[in-house]
C-alpha cells in the first residue's frame, strides 16, 4: 500500500470532479470477494479489485465502500473476524484499523450495507462502475435492483486514473524491472528439444518469487501466428520463432508487459531476419512519435505505412503506401492495434469501458481490421503509460479468407505469400511512459530488440 495521504487524495480529487459534472448523490464501490475453485474452501488465486485497490488500497476481500458526493462523508463496510476466522488464519487486525490507515473512520458491518443503503438511498442518485465479476454483478443488482453503471461516474475515474503519479511510475518501473528479470530468464532457456511449459514454469517462478505473479496468462508459442497463444506443449524445434510476450505484476499490483520474439537456434534465418527487421524499426519509430498533442491513433498509421513500405521491399505488396494505409492491408499482417494504456491492469481499465478509456470524446473507433482493435488512440499527454507493440504475423486462414474475398487483390502479392505460410509471426513490445517533452521506455534497462543485440544476448 502506499501512503494514508495517496488514498485520501485520491477519493478527494474523485468527489471534487463529480461536483463538477454536477453530480450528487452516493458513491458506491464494492471489492471483489474471494471465488471458489471447486469448492468453497478451495479458492482461485485472490485478487482486488482494481480500481478498489486505486481508491482504498485494502487488499482484502467482502468490502464496500460509500462516498457521498454532497457532503464528503465516507465509510467502509467490512466484517471483523470471529474465532473461527483466527483458529484458521490467525489474529487479524481490526475493520477500523484497517480503514484509519486509509484515511476513513467510519465503518460497520459488511452485512450493514444493505439496509443501510435501503435507509439513506431513497431519492438519491447511487453511482456505480462496471463490475468486472460475476459475484459482483449479482451483489450490486440484490442491493440496487436495475441499477446501471454511472458513465459519469467512468469518466472521473478514467481521467483521474489515465494520468499516472509519480509513486505509480515508480511502481511500474519496479513491476517492469521484474518482468526483465522474467524475460531474461525465458530467453536463456530456450534450447532446440525442451518443451515449451519448461520455460514457462522457470519465467512465471521468477514473478512469484518477487511479486504477486504475472500480469497475464504467459504467451510463449513457436507459433507466433496466433496471436494470444497460451499452449505452452510444444517441443521447442530448431530454425523456428519464439514469441514470447509476458508480464509481471507487483506486490503492489502494478503490471509490466513485454514481448520478444527470438530464434530457437540462436540465429536469424535470412527470411527471418528480414521480418524481423521490419518490426523492430516500426517499434523504434511508434516510440520516436510517442510525445504530448499526437494522438496514438497516428502513430498507428505511420506504423502502418512503415509496415507496408518493409513489406513492399519483400515484394509482398505493391502499390501506393497512403492507399493501401487507407484500405486497411496492414490489418492482413497486424490486425491488432499498436497497443493500450497500463497500470494497475495490464490492459488498465478495460473493465470500465475500453471506448471511454482509450479514446477521446471526438474520436471514433474504425472498423476496419487492426485499426479497428486499437485500444488506445487517445492524444497523449504527460503521465500515459502505454504499450508499443507492432507485429507481422501470416496467419494462413485469414490470408486465404482476403484471397478468397478478394480484398486487397490490387496489393497483395498472394502467390508470393504462400511462402510464408509457415513463418509464424514477430511482435516486439515494450512499455513507454509518455513525458512532457517526449517519452521513456518503463523499467531500468530494456530487453534486447535490435537483431544483432537479440542473437549476442542467446549467444551468452
Amino acid at each position: 500500500m502506499f501512503a494514508k495521504e495517496v488514498y485520501v487524495r485520491r477519493r478527494e480529487t474523485l468527489l471534487q470532479k463529480m461536483r463538477e459534472a454536477g453530480q450528487s448523490g452516493l458513491i458506491l464501490f464494492i471489492g471483489n470477494a474471494e471465488a471458489p475453485a471447486q469448492y468453497r474452501d478451495n479458492c482461485y488465486k485472490w485478487r482486488q479489485d482494481s480500481t478498489w485497490l486505486y481508491y482504498f488500497g485494502l487488499d482484502e476481500p467482502n468490502m464496500a465502500a460509500v462516498l457521498s458526493i454532497d457532503s464528503g462523508n465516507q465509510g467502509i463496510f467490512a466484517t471483523d473476524v470471529d474465532i473461527d476466522d483466527i483458529i484458521w488464519m490467525g489474529p487479524q487486525e481490526s475493520v477500523a484499523s484497517k480503514a484509519e490507515s486509509v484515511g476513513i473512520y467510519k465503518t460497520g458491518p459488511y452485512d450493514n450495507l444493505a439496509p443501510w443503503l435501503k435507509e439513506h438511498a431513497k431519492g438519491r442518485t447511487v453511482h456505480v462502475i462496471p463490475p468486472s465479476r460475476y459475484y459482483n454483478t449479482m451483489k450490486l443488482q440484490k442491493l440496487l435492483p436495475g441499477v446501471k453503471p454511472s458513465e459519469a461516474l467512468v469518466k472521473a475515474i478514467v481521467s483521474q486514473r489515465l494520468i499516472k503519479e509519480d509513486i505509480e511510475i515508480a511502481a511500474i518501473d519496479d513491476a517492469c524491472a521484474l518482468g526483465y528479470e522474467m524475460h531474461s530468464v525465458g530467453r536463456d532457456s530456450i534450447k532446440p528439444g525442451i518443451l515449451e511449459q519448461e520455460i514457462v514454469g522457470k519465467m512465471e517462478g521468477v514473478t512469484l518469487s518477487k511479486g504477486w505473479g504475472v500480469s497475464f496468462p504467459t504467451i510463449l508459442t513457436q507459433h507466433g501466428e496466433t496471436l494470444h497463444n497460451h499452449l505452452h506443449d510444444k517441443i521447442i524445434e530448431p530454425g523456428k520463432l519464439m514469441v514470447i510476450d509476458a508480464g509481471a505484476e507487483s506486490n503492489l499490483h502494478y503490471a509490466s508487459d513485454f514481448t520478444r520474439t527470438y530464434p530457437t537456434s540462436g540465429k536469424f534465418t535470412a527470411k527471418q531476419r528480414d521480418v524481423y527487421q521490419i518490426v523492430y524499426e516500426c517499434n523504434e519509430l511508434a516510440f520516436s512519435l510517442t510525445k504530448p498533442g499526437t494522438t496514438y491513433r497516428d502513430v498507428h498509421l505511420a506504423v502502418a505505412r512503415k509496415m507496408l513500405d518493409g513489406l513492399q521491399a519483400l515484394d509482398l505488396v505493391h502499390g501506393d503506401l497512403d492507399e493501401m494505409v487507407a484500405c486497411g492491408i496492414a490489418g492482413l499482417f497486424q490486425p491488432h492495434g499498436l497497443g493500450h494504456n497500463m497500470g494497475l491492469d495490464v490492459h488498465d481499465m478495460e473493465d470500465l469501458g475500453e471506448n471511454l478509456v482509450g479514446y477521446d470524446p471526438d474520436q471514433t473507433r474504425a472498423k476496419q481490421l487492426g485499426l479497428g482493435s486499437l485500444r488506445m488512440a487517445r492524444r497523449l499527454v504527460p503521465g500515459h503509460v502505454i504499450t508499443d507493440e507492432p507485429g507481422i504475423y501470416f496467419i494462413p486462414a485469414l490470408i486465404e479468407k482476403f484471397k478468397k474475398e478478394g480484398l486487397g487483390k490490387d496489393f497483395v502479392n498472394y502467390a508470393k505469400l504462400e511462402g510464408y505460410y509457415d513463418f509464424g509471426g514477430i511482435r516486439l513490445e515494450d512499455d513507454v511512459l509518455v513525458t512532457p517533452t517526449g517519452a521513456r521506455r518503463l523499467g531500468p534497462n530494456r530487453l534486447p530488440i535490435a537483431p544483432n543485440d537479440v542473437e549476442a544476448a542467446m549467444a551468452k
